[in-house]
């Protein structure tokens, strides 16, 4: 039985919603959090109809108050924070350099890179004081690698893996533990945005070595591991988890 009290952002869809299932059926104690309320609470009848513990909790991760109190509020509802995920992400524009704008460069990296420092800071606030804890950011293959008509979402990816490093050193002394998964294409909503078409999506699938989307419970399944004790000599790792994707 998984006891821990673990706190989810951008849990109402695609791998974050994934996560908070695979968790509820551990026993997990869960907030997951969004900015659609009656998705949110339907969310967390879900979960608790699996036996789990869970509530919602509308926030923004580009609103430092919405995090603070989203994190404030977990503590305040079971005591304390045992696992973080910060799932919360946007594909935002994708096309080429020379059609992207300075809104688009604040969308994207308002969510990808802003939402994720601000959970950082306020997860590790509370989980430095407790001396443990485990972290996980969402990233992407894109956030080890160059794609052509995808350069600011490939660039807040980047930024997320080295947000991750350097918070995994400034934890370990605290014995917090964070680190990144790093999903290929992922049978989501905003992989089928992203792609467009048919025809595109049949073009990212054939750059795959195995030659297929994953299911976002196989990252779900990544993500409860390395927050678990089986994993507890891993802090600043980032794991591939794209069937093979950037080993080409």
């Amino acid at each position: 039985m998984n006891e821990n009290v673990v706190l989810i952002t951008g849990a109402l869809t695609g791998i974050g919603r994934a996560t908070a299932v695979a968790f509820a059926k551990e026993g997990a104690r869960i907030v997951v959090s969004g900015r659609h309320d009656k998705e949110g609470l339907e969310m967390a009848a879900e979960l608790r109809a699996l036996g789990a513990e869970a509530e919602f909790v509308r926030a923004d991760v580009r609103r430092e108050p919405d995090i603070q109190d989203l994190v404030d509020h977990t503590v305040k509802r079971f005591g304390r924070l045992d696992v973080a995920v910060n799932a919360a992400g946007t594909e935002g524009k994708p096309g080429p350099i020379t059609e992207q704008s300075v809104e688009s460069y604040a969308t994207t990296f308002d969510t990808n890179v802003l939402g994720t420092l601000l959970s950082l800071k306020h997860e590790m606030r509370v989980m430095s004081r407790q001396h443990r804890g485990s972290i996980i950011n969402v990233s992407s293959a894109l956030g080890k690698v160059g794609f052509a008509g995808a350069s600011i979402y490939t660039a807040s990816k980047h930024a997320v893996e080295g947000l991750t490093k350097s918070a995994a050193l400034e934890g370990s002394q605290f014995g917090v533990r964070v680190n990144v998964v790093a999903p290929g294409p992922v049978e989501t909503g905003m992989l089928n945005r992203f792609a467009g078409t048919a025809e595109n999506k049949a073009g990212l699938l054939a750059g795959i070595p195995m030659k297929r989307v994953g299911d976002p419970e196989e990252i779900a399944n990544t993500i409860v591991f390395l927050t678990s004790e089986k994993a507890s000599f891993i802090t600043g790792a980032s794991l591939s988890v794209d069937g093979g994707m950037v080993a080409q």
